[in-house]
């Protein structure tokens, strides 16, 4: 469905850790009849060892993962689908990296909590390679996206199922979709 003047979209839900980013990626996908891509299952190893260590990930860490990204959003749009996928997209040169690996047919879904709410979600998640102690450089890193095209921002503050129908509202909003 994400069709708009003909034309197919990949959505990234994004946000730091804890605020929801594949519980909701998951719902606005099955929402929508498209697949989605965890972000997470396409960092290089080097980044996942760094991040279960307690290491926040620099700029040249990243970089290799957001072009994985991209090529995973490239591909899927070539092949005439829409795609929905998580990832932090923490900082606008990110968002611009990925942006031109879709050719800028790409919207950004922001979820957005208080840093209360996040840790408290971090605490009650099991089996996640990214620690708690994370969260603060993570929050560091944001560049909130407000005022950027093709971004609609959602509080979490919420639960998943009304999140997720808040997030389908905005993007119908800004015509992404029907």
């Amino acid at each position: 469905m994400t069709e708009n003047n003909g034309t197919l979209h990949a959505i990234i839900v994004m946000g730091v850790s804890g605020s929801g980013k594949s519980s909701i990626g998951e719902k606005i996908a099955a929402g929508l009849g498209l697949s989605f891509v965890e972000g997470d299952a396409l960092h290089p190893a080097a980044n996942v060892e760094k991040m279960s260590r307690g290491i926040p990930l620099s700029d040249e860490d990243r970089v290799p993962w957001l072009d994985r990204i991209g090529k995973e959003m490239k591909a899927s749009l070539t092949k005439g689908e829409g795609i929905i996928v998580s990832c932090s997209a923490l900082k606008r040169s990110y968002r611009d990296r990925l942006r031109a690996a879709t050719g800028g047919n790409l919207y950004f879904v922001y979820l957005e909590g208080s840093k209360e709410l996040l840790t408290e979600r971090m605490g009650h998640r099991k089996g996640h390679f990214m620690p708690t102690s994370l969260l603060e450089s993570q929050l560091q890193t944001l560049e909130v996206p407000t005022g950027e095209e093709g971004v609609v921002t959602v509080d979490i503050d919420d639960t998943i199922d009304d999140i997720a129908a808040k997030a389908l509202k905005a993007l119908a909003a800004l015509g992404v979709t029907d």
